[in-house]
């Protein structure tokens, strides 16, 4: 099979310099080919290098397994590779074999200090940015397997793929900030990639709001607004809104006993309109529900329950779920409900990009809307913020809410009101 390369795909496979080391990175948008052109380079290496021995991985291996190493069976089978026959893959060592005698490992890079004993002639990392600088400070030193006399213009390789960083951290400052020499980076923006389907970046500049969009889909460098972890969120998005009792009433839960926080809601078929919030301390799944029935007892439409994932598991205090606690409680009050809930939780960064996407899209169009009686929530965001230098959410320590006690109720609101827009209009990162 031949494949038709995009430009930056060809530079980033090709070296422009004769140092002995080349270390690249290809930052993309989504759809813009990164893990593709990997692994492919990855298979190169391996055919034209006889026994040379490479290292594939991410910071989990679920990544690995799910995303790089597909790719690479792709690309076998594309090239008409029969496994037993042209190559051998071991799913206990989590290894390719080549019949050339080369290796390509799989592994995850959480444990940086289990990869000290490993003599590479090059690696791959997915998702380059999610690694530490020190696990890529120790796959620089492993950048020693002694090259063969066949082995004709070597040149040790490093090379990831990776979104751009939301913050500014390593890979900016090592990359564009202060490249050494044989450093490169590839900007490959979404656009570029003339083999997605029509339409594709024009349905990605719906769902996502304007700053994200430049980011994640025009491979542009953050910062991403400040610190803020809710972008674009004005006092447009703030509004007087009517509880409707005919209609369906959704209530999204975080389930943290100090406090419990549930927030209400109507939605349409792409806008959220949060109306009411429970942010009550030292209280029982059983007792939201008692607080809920007292403000709304003459609700006729569905009560929808969205919310944490991990509230359908058995309570160490309770033989029930705690949605089983809710719609038991609930239908004993006679309303209609209905549980709906993810099998399990997204990462936090997919239900934070999923609600940045409703407050204002890449077109400015507003989807979301928060009622001023929302009060906890509406502090979340306005204060709730990154960690500096990361994209960690800073989350107030146990001696600073002893100090503020207002600190407890920073990120619960926050959980509560992203489950149900994720569950609705979800954001795979």
């Amino acid at each position: 099979m031949e494949y038709k390369l995009l430009k930056s795909q060809r530079e980033f496979l090709e070296i422009p310099h004769n140092y002995t080391l080349d270390v690249a990175v290809y930052q993309g948008g989504y759809g813009s080919g990164k893990t593709f052109a990997g692994s492919l380079l990855g298979i190169l290496l391996a055919l034209k290098y006889p026994a040379i021995r490479g290292l594939v991985g991410a910071q989990t291996y679920t990544l690995v397994r799910d995303t790089t190493l597909q790719s690479y069976f792709e690309h076998l089978e594309n090239i008409g590779f029969i496994e037993g026959v042209d190559y051998e893959w071991s799913s206990s060592l989590q290894k390719l074999t080549f019949q050339n005698g080369s290796e390509i490992l799989f592994r995850h890079f959480d444990e940086p200090n289990k990869l000290k004993s490993l003599n590479l002639g090059f690696v791959e990392i997915e998702e380059m940015s999610d690694i530490p600088y020190d696990t890529f400070k120790v796959l620089l030193s492993r950048m020693r397997q002694r090259v063969k006399k066949s082995w004709s213009n070597f040149t040790y390789r490093i090379f990831g793929h990776t979104n751009p960083e939301i913050h500014r951290g390593w890979v900016y400052k090592t990359f564009i900030e202060n490249p050494a020499p044989n450093y490169r980076l590839i900007s490959a923006p979404t656009t570029q990639n003339i083999y997605l389907p029509e339409g594709f970046c024009d349905e990605l500049k719906k769902i996502y709001d304007e700053q994200y969009y430049r980011i994640f889909v025009l491979a542009q460098n953050g910062e991403y607004n400040n610190s803020l972890v809710i972008k674009g969120f004005t006092d447009e998005n703030v509004k007087n809104i009517a509880y409707r009792p005919e209609l369906d009433l959704h209530i999204s839960c975080d389930f943290n006993v100090d406090p419990m926080c549930w927030v209400l809601a109507h939605k349409t078929d792409d806008k959220v309109f949060y109306f009411d919030e429970l942010a009550i301390e030292n209280t029982t799944t059983a007792g939201a529900c008692e607080e809920f029935c007292r403000r709304y007892p003459n609700h006729k439409g569905k009560i929808i329950v969205n919310g944490d994932a991990s509230g359908d598991n058995r309570s160490c205090t309770s033989e029930y779920t705690n949605y089983v606690i809710i719609k038991k409680k609930l239908l004993q009050f006679g309303y209609d409900v209905d549980i709906r809930i993810k099998a399990y939780n997204p990462p936090i960064k997919n239900r934070i990009a999923a609600f940045n996407a409703r407050v204002r899209n890449a077109d400015g169009e507003i989807c979301l809307y928060v009622d001023k009686k929302c009060e906890k929530l509406l502090y979340n965001i306005y204060n709730l913020r990154y960690k500096e230098g990361t994209s960690k959410i800073d989350i107030p320590t146990y001696q600073q809410i002893k100090q503020t006690k207002e600190l407890k109720f920073l990120s619960h609101p926050m959980d509560a009101a992203s489950y149900l827009v994720d569950f609705y209009w979800p954001i795979t990162l």
